[in-house]
């Protein structure tokens, strides 16, 4: 490791123009690349006291053991020359927000003399039109083949066409009437580029004069009895309306525009981007990423969107983007993004109507991507073997944790606090032996009840162990399967730092439970905490060991506050129908299995909840009426700030 000192440029040296700089190591591999509006205060906060660094900061400074800059003109060049550095050098400590895949686009090569519609992949190039993208290739070539009886255009490759041209005859597509046969010469090329023009503006979304034209016209021919014609008509005017229906009308004002959708956790971000062209989709791409810093939101945006948009071409840039939050330096990016598309583009986040629903619609896509990552990711052996040898190696641990326990501290409103116990086997999911707490001793803290939830496990291990009889250890002779918390864990994680783990730690040594490995999961860093141990230890944030860690810490605040929302309905339910004469456990137990939640039972009406078995009309009058002028408090989560309404 590098010190800083050694390569801390002179005083005055660094410019205080707008620029871009790269941290090189010993082997001159570009390590960092970063942008400013002014170099100097930027490279100057690099070094100073490298205490007051993020750890990661600290990490790529003492990698280092260079830096150097490049002065340009303005931000928008800045911020373009540092994706381009980012593209090109790929560099360890920058994030890894990168689109992992090359999406089809529809394209028609306009800049040739006979220009063609293909399916094209990679970067885009000059002269050619561009539509989409979109997420599978038979879906362009499905489009393509319907619209080719309307738009006859060419569609053949650079060989077929010469091929067709010297023998004089054309292809299968020209005589089945799908190409207009530029190639021996039954159109001219003013001819096949109308047909080009109709074609692209029809892609573009001027789509209603086509239909009524085409209407029109069989109709006319219908009239003049020819009846050939009037068919041929009818047909294409189907083929028209079948493009139309795949290509929803999402937005009725003929909006051009990429809508933008995120759903994130610690440790990965997913992205969803709709292409609206026209008022329509057009198309639909997405990707998972890992988030390899600490960076806020309005970042990660910005981020999504040079992703998108730096070696896009002027046509795949849309005069809207609709995005969730402003990026981090919006300014910039709108004016780059405007030089791109050699026109204006507004970039908004959506507060209402249309567009908004719209954007739901992709966050819910984006949210869907990633869930089908994790379960991928979860269900492969060799990434959770690989998982779990890396949380043997970074815990020193003699064995692989095949079983490992997580546990998540909850507070439901200001009297009751909650716990979830979540058991992974083999790092997958083992749901049968998941537990619930309730917190006996209300109004303790977090780190009060950790230990309170600690000491009743282990409590209960040490008394599955003391009753092993001849049937083997921990299974109940009765009924052959395990009894409840009878087996040892590999490992426990809790979720929290060092308080937590302390508590935890404190009560298993209470019980002189020395067996069992302990780790706090810290959720703002990713921190894995070891008892005693005044520095945390650090796992790569792409790694297969944190990934499975922050799994777990998931699953069990997920497991917590389903408990607290069962809870909560429950408890609201029997304190909003206290003032209810004759209303006793059984029948409250019966309201609460007929409708949930208090919410629901508001919403009912008094021949609704008369139709519960042991609720009469006279009761059910009653419940009506406290409800009514009942006003009980949401419950809240003091530990995520979560309103638990349901």
């Amino acid at each position: 490791m590098a010190d800083p000192t050694t390569y801390r440029p002179a005083p005055g040296e660094i410019p205080t123009e707008p620029g871009v700089y790269k941290f090189r190591d010993a082997e001159r591999r570009v390590v960092y690349v970063g942008k400013a509006k002014s170099l100097r205060p930027r490279l100057s906060s690099y070094f100073q006291d490298i205490s007051n660094l993020h750890p990661r900061t600290q990490q790529m400074v003492r990698t280092a053991s260079s830096v150097e800059w490049t002065v340009v003109s303005t931000e928008v060049e800045a911020l373009a020359l540092e994706y381009s550095w980012i593209k090109e050098f790929d560099p360890r400590f920058n994030v890894k927000y990168r689109d992992d895949k090359s999406y089809p686009w529809l394209a028609v090569t306009v800049g040739e003399e006979f220009p063609r519609v293909t399916v094209m992949r990679g970067a885009q190039r000059k002269g050619v039109r561009y539509f989409g993208p979109y997420g599978h290739a038979w879906a362009i070539r499905d489009t393509v083949d319907t619209l080719l009886r309307v738009f006859p255009m060419r569609s053949c490759s650079a060989g077929v066409f010469r091929r067709s041209k010297a023998i004089g005859r054309p292809c299968l597509l020209g005589d089945i009437g799908k190409c207009a046969a530029p190639c021996v010469g039954r159109v001219s090329p003013d001819q096949h580029r109308a047909i080009v023009n109709d074609f692209l503006a029809f892609m573009g979304g001027q789509t209603s004069g086509f239909t009524k034209r085409i209407e029109t016209k069989m109709l006319e021919a219908s009239g003049r009895e020819e009846y050939e014609l009037a068919a041929k008509l009818r047909d294409d005017l189907g083929a028209l309306r079948r493009v139309l229906e795949k290509q929803t009308v999402v937005l009725g004002d003929g909006t051009d525009a990429d809508v933008l959708g995120f759903v994130d956790d610690p440790l990965e971000i997913a992205v969803q981007i709709f292409s609206v062209r026209g008022g329509r989709i057009r198309g639909q791409r997405g990707w998972v990423a890992e988030k390899a810093d600490e960076a806020e939101f309005p970042e990660l945006v910005q981020r999504a969107l040079m992703t998108l948009y730096q070696d896009a071409s002027a046509s795949a840039v849309p005069r809207e983007v609709l995005v969730p939050a402003m990026p981090a330096d919006s300014a910039t990016v709108t004016a780059l993004l405007s030089e791109r598309r050699e026109g204006p583009v507004t970039i908004r986040v959506p507060q209402r109507g249309d567009k908004r629903a719209l954007m739901q619609t992709v966050e819910q896509n984006a949210k869907q991507s990633l869930m089908r990552h994790k379960m991928k990711r979860s269900s492969d052996l060799t990434a959770r073997s690989l998982a779990l040898e890396e949380i043997q190696a970074a815990l020193d641990l003699q064995t692989a944790p095949l079983r490992i326990e997580c546990y998540d501290i909850s507070n439901l409103g200001a009297t009751e606090t909650v716990a979830s116990m979540v058991v992974f086997e083999d790092g997958l999911p083992r749901k049968s032996e998941y537990r619930r707490f309730t917190i006996r001793n209300e109004g303790q803290s977090d780190v009060a009840a950790m230990h309170e939830v600690i000491t009743r496990r282990f409590t209960a291990l040490l008394k599955a162990r003391e009753d092993n009889d001849d049937d083997g250890p921990g299974i109940d002779p009765e009924t052959g399967k395990p009894k409840r918390f009878a087996y040892t864990p590999a490992l426990v994680v809790v979720d929290g730092g060092p308080p937590q783990v302390a508590a935890a730690h404190a009560a298993m040594q209470a019980l002189d439970v020395t067996d069992v490995a302990l780790v706090g999961l810290a959720k703002r860093l990713e921190e894995v905490w070891l008892p005693d141990d005044d520095d945390p230890v650090i796992l790569p944030r792409d790694s297969e060991g944190l990934y499975l860690l922050q799994n777990l810490r998931d699953e069990a605040h997920r497991f917590a506050i389903a408990h607290h929302r069962g809870r909560r309905s429950k408890s609201m339910i029997e304190s909003v129908l206290d003032p209810v004469a004759g209303l006793g456990p059984t029948r409250r137990k019966a309201l609460l299995k007929s409708f949930g939640s208090v919410k629901k039972l508001r919403a009912a009406s008094a021949e609704e909840i008369a139709t519960v078995p042991g609720i009469g009309a006279a009761t059910a009058q009653s419940i009506v009426e406290a409800l009514a002028t009942g006003d009980a408090a949401p419950a809240v989560n003091t530990a995520t700030g979560e309103i638990l309404e349901d």
